[in-house]
């Protein structure tokens, strides 16, 4: 590692876990919503990136959604949480098992408003009744649809068929964003090179009403970002 990275890593610990208990103080989604995006600020002006939103007009004042995106870095909840500071919309992020018992990351994703994806249960029931409950408390839903960062070539990875089942079980209408910049390159080149300023683009599409079969969600969100299968 370089000293770059290594200033990188111990200064987005801190920050991290600072927050993280800046966040058990907080039990209303509107301050919950301010210390994210504060947060997430604080990371990516460390790293000199910028978020270009394109078609930020599309994104809903408020109401209750569920939020999708394509997954590439570790940040892509930062350029999410940026790209919506401007909403009243606040979203329980889908969160891995391993992210909850990160030494790291833990505290924050415990309270920075989530529900814990354990992939390993024998059962799912208790995932979906916390979504309902999340999502009856006025919230909506953010999620990763690939399950995983993609680290392929292609612009995006398999979806998964829980993001759509979300959506019907809770009624939600399915707010469709596409990080269009290969972020896990811009990131890597921050972390090496904070001084250059890099932009991050990320693109609003329109809702896609969860009721609508005429195609797959998967099917829906490439036809919106014109991505090729």
């Amino acid at each position: 590692m370089t000293l770059n990275q290594i200033k990188m890593a111990i200064y987005s610990i801190i920050v991290t876990n600072y927050y993280g208990f800046k966040l058990t103080k907080i039990d209303n989604s509107i301050d919950r919503k301010k210390t994210r995006i504060d947060y997430a600020n604080k990371i990516l002006d460390k790293l000199n990136i910028k978020i270009k939103v394109i078609n930020e007009e599309k994104i809903p004042k408020d109401g209750q959604y569920l939020l999708t995106s394509n997954h590439r870095t570790i940040i892509d909840p930062l350029i999410v949480e940026l790209a919506t500071k401007n909403s009243t919309i606040f979203g329980h992020w889908i969160a891995k098992k391993e992210l909850y018992n990160s030494v790291f990351f833990g505290k924050f994703t415990r309270n920075g408003g989530t529900i814990l994806l354990d992939r390993e249960a024998s059962q799912m029931s208790g995932f979906f009744k916390d979504i309902k409950a999340c999502v009856k408390d006025g919230n909506s839903i953010y999620i990763f649809p690939e399950g995983t960062r993609n680290k392929t070539d292609a612009p995006i990875a398999e979806f998964k068929e829980g993001a759509q089942i979300i959506a019907i079980k809770n009624r939600l209408p399915i707010l469709p964003v596409f990080i269009r910049t290969k972020a896990n390159d811009i990131l890597m080149d921050a972390v090496k090179n904070p001084k250059e300023q890099r932009t991050i683009e990320i693109e609003i599409g329109d809702l896609i009403d969860y009721k609508d079969r005429t195609l797959s969600f998967e099917e829906a969100y490439k036809k919106q970002f014109n991505i090729e299968s």
